[in-house]
């Protein structure tokens, strides 16, 4: 009976493990042929299941073009292999919901601000997940923009989520950010493969976050970003975290999925590659209980720990991490005093912090490592 079911047993292991609760895109109209708008069908299945208590919305091979897919607590998105689900273009922007109001876009990159107008995107939801071995292309999406013209959108954006697990997929040009979660808690981001033109996942006021066996390409931005912003209207930390088993590299876009891992220096608006993995600049919250190991750093930056805007940076461990070809700095520690932020703040701290069996291979001679606090404010225990 088990050979008959259309779908890998590895479905089970989504929050949603019901597997009668299935249902097939293509049952609610979907085409999957890359030219027919296929939101409605998306998000009417999606509906059902919710209605229903929650369940497995399946993507069967195909090419799926489409707008802003809203997801709903007790779903499990299950895109196969061969499957892709693909961001319409900007002349199809009706079918994008229009991004909320962004009351304190002043105290963040513009980008954070918004999540309603993403491809795939969900708020104050519970017990979520992404998985398969298809891919999600954001072809439509942008990575330009300017602050207030609301363009800044995303492959997956989550906001004030709890128990979400993203495994397995593929996204490639993800737009403003490939995952964008704020204010979640409980999750899990395994074995993602991600080429993309700007940040590949910011992890912005999260609890309780674990993102492993992640391989992420982005030249442009960095590829796995830890930030506790101003988005959510407070201040919240980023804590509990780890990051282990994973690479981050700065190789021209989509030159890691074609497997040639081009570099072409001419296309970097800052004149290197970024790609690395960084805690800050956005620091109204802090981070706390931060552990990375067993990661690769390759033709990227550095590793990046900054405070800036008057919270702690504490209990942090970084082991057995490999860099090669590194562009700036390999190690760039900063407490700062930036304080974007509503109100006044005292300067932060940065402190109880270990780092140990870090290699570094061919780094850029023009730049030293970094440790720099502020006069009358100290880096501590390091």
């Amino acid at each position: 009976m088990l050979l008959a079911l259309s779908f890998p047993l590895s479905m089970l292991a989504s929050p949603v493990s019901d597997v009668s609760s299935f249902y097939n895109v293509r049952d609610y109209g979907a085409k999957g042929n890359g030219d027919h708008l296929d939101t409605k069908a998306i998000n009417k299945a999606i509906e059902t299941a919710s209605e229903n208590g929650g369940g497995t919305v399946y993507f069967p091979a195909g090419n799926y073009l489409t707008g802003s897919i809203h997801l709903q607590s007790n779903i499990t998105l299950y895109i196969d292999q061969g499957a892709t689900i693909i961001a319409a273009p900007e002349a199809d922007s009706s079918e994008y919901d229009k991004p909320e109001p962004a009351i304190n876009d002043q105290y963040q990159d513009y980008g954070h601000s918004h999540f309603h107008n993403s491809l795939i995107w969900g708020e104050k939801l519970h017990d979520i997940a992404i998985i398969g071995q298809g891919i999600i292309w954001g072809k439509g999406l942008v990575r330009s923009g300017h602050k207030g013209d609301n363009r800044a959108n995303k492959s997956i954006a989550l906001l004030l989520c709890r128990n979400v697990n993203i495994r397995d997929i593929t996204i490639k040009h993800g737009g403003w950010f490939g995952i964008l979660a704020t204010g979640v808690d409980n999750l899990t981001i395994d074995n993602v493969k991600m080429d993309t033109n700007r940040d590949g996942m910011d992890i912005d006021c999260c609890h309780e976050v674990h993102v492993s066996n992640c391989t992420i390409n982005s030249p442009f931005d960095d590829g796995i970003c830890l930030k506790s912003s101003f988005a959510l209207g407070y201040a919240r930390s980023t804590e509990d975290v780890t990051i282990t088993n994973c690479i981050v590299s700065g190789f021209d876009e989509g030159t890691l999925l074609d497997g040639t891992y081009k570099r072409d220096y001419k296309k970097y608006s800052h004149g290197t590659p970024t790609g690395r993995i960084k805690m800050g600049t956005e620091s109204n919250g802090g981070f706390k209980n931060i552990t990375i190991s067993n990661c690769v750093f390759d033709y990227c930056r550095g590793l990046a720990l900054e405070t800036v805007d008057g919270a702690e940076l504490e209990d942090v461990s970084i082991d057995n991490i490999t860099m090669r070809d590194i562009t700036n700095s390999p190690i760039f520690i900063r407490l700062g005093a930036r304080m974007r932020a509503p109100d006044s703040l005292s300067i932060g701290q940065c402190r109880r912090i270990r780092l140990s069996n870090i290699t570094v291979y061919h780094a850029d001679p023009r730049f030293s490592s970094i440790i720099s606090g502020i006069p009358g404010h100290d880096i501590e225990d390091l």
